[in-house]
C-alpha cells in the first residue's frame, strides 16, 4: 500500500512539473521569432530611455565614478548615430563572426565524413549509460576555449544523441547545460579567472587598499563544481528531459542520424591520415606556445589570459584544426576530388546559417542600444542596493547574492560587465560582515552561470534554437526555455547548497593571495 502511495505521489509530482514546463513552452512559443523579439525589444529600449532620461537617480556608476544617467536614444542625434552605425554594429557583433568562421571549418569536416567516423569511434569506446555525463563533461571543459562550446559541442550533442537512438534535443539541452549553465564549473583555468579576480581585487580595495586576489582564487571550488554540474545535468537529462521529449517526434524531413555502424577499411585509413594531420597541427601549436617569449602568449607570458593572442585565436584555430583533417579525410575517402568540392561544403554550411544571421542583425542593434541607454546598469545597481539594505545573515546574504546575479544575468549578459557593476557594492559590504571577496566572487559565479540557459537575451540562445530546429522545426524560444528550466532550477538549488556546505566546512576556495583581510 505504501509503495502504491509513493508511486502515486511521484506521478503527481512529475505531472506537476510537466504542467509547469508546458505552461513555459506555450507562453514562450507565443513570443515572436527571435529576430522580431529583438526588434520590439529595441523599440522598448528607445521608449524607456526617453522616459527614464527625465528622471534623476541617486546612484553612482562604480565603473566610471559618475552619477547614473539614462541616455535618451530618441533624440535626433542619437537616431542619426544609430543609422550611421547600423552596418558596423551588425558586422562587429562578436558571436556572428565566431559562429561563421568556426562553422566553415567544422562544415568541411562534417561534409567529408570525418566527424561521423570520429563519433563512431567515440561511441564504440563510451558505454551507452555514460554518454550523457561524458557529453556534459566535454561541454564544461570547452570553456577553456572561450566560446568554442557554443559552435562545436552543442550541435555535436544533438548529433551524438540522434546517432545513439536518443532524442537529439536532449543532447543539445545537455550540452547547452554544460557549456552555459555550468559556465563557472571547470577544473582547467581559463581567461575568465584572472578577469573576474581583477574586478574583485579592485572592489576589495575600496575597503582595504592592500587586499590582493589571486587569479586562481576559486579554482578548487570551480573544479569540484564540475562534478556537481555533471551529476545534476545527468540526472535532469535522463529523468526529466528525455521522458518529456518522448512526446516530441523528430520531424520526418529532419537531418538524418549519421550511420554509426561499422567503419570500412577506407574510412579507417582516411581517419588515420586525418588524425595524423590534426595531431601534427596540435603539435605545431604546442611547440609555438612553449617558449616563454612566444608571440602567442600575453605580454607577461601567460597563456590563458584574455590578452594572450592564443586566446583571441581560438576560433581561427578551430577553423584550421577542423578544415585540415576534413580535407585530408575527404580526399582519401573520395568525398573531395578537387578544391571546388571543399568550397561547396563551406557554401552548404553557410546556407544553413541564414536564420541565425537575420537574428544576429536585430540582436546586435538591440544589445548596443541597451548598453548605450544604461537601463541595465540602473537595474543592476538598484538590485545591489536592495540586497545591501536587507542586511541579511551571512548564509542568506550569499544566497541573495546568487539570486540577484541570476536575475541581473537575464538583462546583462557579459560576466565581467555585471561584476564591474555590482562587485564594488557587494564585495566591500560582505567584507564588513566577515565574508571574503573570494567567497563573494564564488557566489557571483554561481549566479552568473545558472540563468544563462533560460535567457533569450543571451547572445547564443537563438543559435541553440536554430540547432534544435534542425530536428524539430516547430522549436521556438518557449520550447528551449522549457527544456532548460529544469537544468536552471536544479543547478541553482544544488550549486548554492554546495557552495554553502563548502563554506561551512572551511575548505579553501582556491589559491589564496599571501595577504587576506581580517576583521
Amino acid at each position: 500500500m505504501s509503495n502504491q502511495a509513493t508511486t502515486n505521489t511521484t506521478v503527481q509530482k512529475a505531472s506537476g512539473m510537466d504542467r509547469f514546463l508546458n505552461v513555459i513552452e506555450r507562453v514562450g512559443n507565443k513570443i515572436p521569432d527571435p529576430a522580431i523579439l529583438f526588434f520590439w525589444a529595441l523599440i522598448a529600449v528607445w521608449v524607456f530611455s526617453a522616459v527614464l532620461s527625465q528622471v534623476s537617480f541617486d546612484l553612482v556608476n562604480p565603473r566610471t565614478g559618475d552619477a547614473l544617467v539614462i541616455n535618451n536614444l530618441l533624440t535626433g542625434e542619437a537616431l542619426a548615430h544609430f543609422l550611421a552605425n547600423m552596418v558596423t554594429t551588425f558586422t562587429s557583433f562578436a558571436p556572428l563572426g565566431i559562429v561563421l568562421v568556426a562553422m566553415l571549418g567544422v562544415g568541411v569536416a562534417d561534409s567529408s565524413g570525418f566527424i561521423t567516423t570520429a563519433l563512431k569511434k567515440m561511441l564504440n569506446v563510451t558505454p551507452a549509460k555514460f554518454l550523457t555525463p561524458m557529453l556534459i563533461l566535454v561541454a564544461i571543459v570547452s570553456h577553456t576555449a572561450a566560446d568554442a562550446g557554443y559552435v562545436l559541442v552543442i550541435p555535436l550533442g544533438g548529433i551524438i544523441f540522434h546517432a545513439a537512438g536518443r532524442h537529439p534535443l536532449a543532447g543539445i539541452a545537455a550540452a547547452f547545460a554544460g557549456v552555459s549553465g555550468g559556465f563557472s564549473a571547470n577544473f582547467i583555468p581559463s581567461g575568465i579567472d584572472p578577469l573576474l579576480a581583477g574586478f574583485t581585487q579592485t572592489a576589495a580595495q575600496v575597503l582595504d587598499p592592500d587586499y590582493v586576489v589571486n587569479p586562481l582564487a576559486n579554482i578548487y571550488f570551480t573544479g569540484l563544481s564540475s562534478i556537481i554540474i555533471v551529476a545534476i545535468g545527468w540526472f535532469v537529462t535522463e529523468r526529466i528531459i528525455e521522458p518529456r521529449l518522448a512526446k516530441t517526434p523528430v520531424d520526418a524531413d529532419a537531418e538524418e542520424a549519421p550511420d554509426l555502424g561499422s567503419i570500412s577499411d577506407k574510412e579507417a585509413k582516411a581517419f588515420k591520415y586525418a588524425g595524423w594531420a590534426m595531431m601534427a597541427g596540435i603539435a605545431l601549436l604546442i611547440a609555438a606556445i612553449m617558449p616563454e617569449n612566444s608571440a602567442l602568449r600575453s605580454p607577461d607570458g601567460e597563456i590563458t589570459a584574455f590578452s594572450a593572442p592564443l586566446m583571441k585565436s581560438i576560433v581561427p584555430l578551430i577553423f584550421i584544426l577542423f578544415i585540415i583533417p576534413g580535407i585530408v579525410y575527404g580526399r582519401v575517402v573520395g568525398k573531395f576530388s578537387n578544391s571546388n568540392d571543399v568550397i561547396k561544403a563551406m557554401s552548404d554550411t553557410m546556407g544553413t546559417m541564414g536564420a541565425y544571421m537575420v537574428m544576429s542583425f536585430f540582436c546586435a542593434q538591440f544589445l548596443v542600444a541597451f548598453g548605450q541607454s544604461n537601463i541595465g546598469t540602473m537595474l543592476a545597481l538598484y538590485g545591489a542596493e536592495g540586497l545591501k539594505a536587507l542586511n541579511l545573515p551571512g548564509q542568506a546574504t550569499v544566497v541573495g547574492m546568487i539570486l540577484l546575479t541570476a536575475m541581473v544575468n537575464l538583462l546583462v549578459g557579459s560576466a565581467s560587465a555585471k561584476w564591474a557593476l555590482i562587485g564594488p557594492i557587494l564585495v566591500p559590504m560582505l567584507m564588513a560582515v566577515g565574508i571574503s571577496p573570494e567567497l563573494s566572487q564564488a557566489a557571483y559565479r554561481v549566479g552568473d552561470s545558472v540563468s544563462n540557459i533560460i535567457s533569450p537575451l543571451m547572445v547564443f540562445f537563438p543559435l541553440v534554437v536554430v540547432y534544435c530546429q534542425r530536428y524539430v522545426k516547430s522549436t521556438g524560444i518557449g520550447t528551449l526555455a522549457s527544456l532548460m528550466m529544469p537544468f536552471s532550477i536544479a543547478m541553482l538549488i544544488g550549486w548554492s547548497i554546495f557552495l554553502l556546505a563548502y563554506w561551512a566546512l572551511g575548505i579553501p576556495l582556491g589559491i589564496q593571495a599571501p595577504y587576506t583581510y581580517t576583521m
